[in-house]
């Protein structure tokens, strides 16, 4: 299915030669981190891969795009969108899990998807809609990344899996629990629950360090940050930050973590020597995740509520810790990512099932692709 922008920018419509418009069926849940909200679930035609082009917005004089692939994780119906920026092609591919959030492997031959299995998972709305799952369900995808139809394993997630990353030489896959205040450790050469580790409660995002040594975990009920020694895999360190941290990133150099504090629409900054929070900064409503781009600069996505979704995007200058730029992208703004130079950061927008793309340099969109329903989680693929 394609879709344009006319002159005035708004969006056209299919067609009668293309697909006709999706039938309102179902009424469930859509999380906003710990707010959810009944919402109406669009009936997709049951479709295993479709392609869209991108929306296109100002390109004419934009900076060519990265060679590489974004994934969105699309908790509306359950599938994984891959974005192929050179062409602006995007193929959407249903799979076993409602997935939250996505990860490339650092070779880049694997898409690591987490998220509660279709079959038989039950939603509930005491923090953030996630469906909720039993122990030991393989709620872990470990997909071929050219080829996101093809699962080379499903494994243990543990419940309630919200966010993963990966060890740097990409065997561990390190997944927070959600309902039971747990990191889970899986061995992915073994297929194995390598170790489960305290942490505060409702675990939800997790950055792993540059050196790789240590994890940070933002615990949204818990108003606090757990740093994980990932050669023993223990909690070495608990640090309140302010209410409902969501999300972590580091800075490149690894000296300064930054919190999203949701409650608050303020990013807590933390000394990683220290372990202690040495500054506040004031961002847009309700931000959730964040992620270090070039130039010195983080960027934070706000997504507002569900009653009132913002659109925007935060800029803040790491150097003197200030912000710098506000930049619009999509209605509900959740995932971020960059490309591996930082010079592209890419947004998933929930509410206006898009994902944005960024110049980073000119802090502006670019390019703006539509994907499955309420995308979430994001992840970026050099094409190498």
């Amino acid at each position: 299915m394609g879709i344009a922008l006319g002159d005035d920018k708004k969006v056209i419509k299919p067609s009668s030669n293309g697909q006709q418009s999706p039938n309102i069926v179902f009424i469930g849940y859509r999380h906003f981190h710990a707010r959810p909200e009944i919402y109406i679930m669009l009936k997709l035609r049951p479709i295993l891969v479709s392609i869209s082009l991108a929306l296109s917005i100002g390109t004419a004089h934009a900076a060519p795009m990265p060679d590489g692939v974004v994934y969105s994780a699309n908790e509306g119906d359950g599938s994984i969108s891959a974005i192929e920026l050179r062409t602006g092609a995007v193929s959407t591919t249903s799979i076993s899990i409602t997935p939250h959030n996505v990860q490339i492997s650092p070779d880049g031959q694997i898409l690591l998807a987490v998220g509660s299995p279709k079959s038989g998972s039950k939603e509930h709305g005491d923090h953030g809609g996630h469906g909720q799952t039993e122990a030991g369900d393989k709620g872990l995808l470990l997909l071929e990344s050219e080829q996101p139809a093809n699962v080379l394993k499903a494994l243990p997630s543990g419940n309630h899996p919200a966010h993963v990353v990966t060890s740097q030489d990409g065997r561990y896959a390190y997944i927070t629990n959600t309902d039971n205040d747990l990191l889970t450790v899986v061995d992915t050469q073994l297929e194995i629950v390598a170790a489960e580790v305290d942490t505060g409660s409702y675990p939800h995002g997790l950055r792993l360090s540059p050196d790789g040594a240590e994890l940070y975990i933002a615990n949204v009920t818990d108003n606090s940050v757990s740093v994980i020694d990932t050669e023993n895999l223990k909690e070495t360190a608990r640090i309140h930050v302010g209410q409902a941290p969501v999300q972590v990133a580091y800075t490149p150099d690894g000296k300064y973590v930054y919190v999203s504090l949701r409650d608050e629409n303020k990013v807590a900054i933390i000394d990683t020597e220290t372990r202690e929070v040495v500054d506040r900064v004031s961002v847009g409503r309700n931000p959730i995740q964040l992620f270090a781009a070039s130039d010195a600069k983080m960027y934070v996505a706000n997504q507002g509520d569900a009653a009132d979704p913002d659109d925007s995007v935060t800029v803040i200058d790491t150097n003197n810790r200030t912000v710098v730029s506000t930049i619009v992208t999509g209605k509900g703004a959740h995932g971020l990512v960059a490309s591996d130079d930082g010079d592209f950061m890419f947004v998933t927008n929930n509410v206006d099932n898009t994902v944005s793309a960024i110049d980073v340099r000119k802090e502006k969109v670019i390019a703006t692709f539509l994907v499955g329903p309420n995308p979430n989680g994001i992840t970026y693929r050099s094409v190498r």
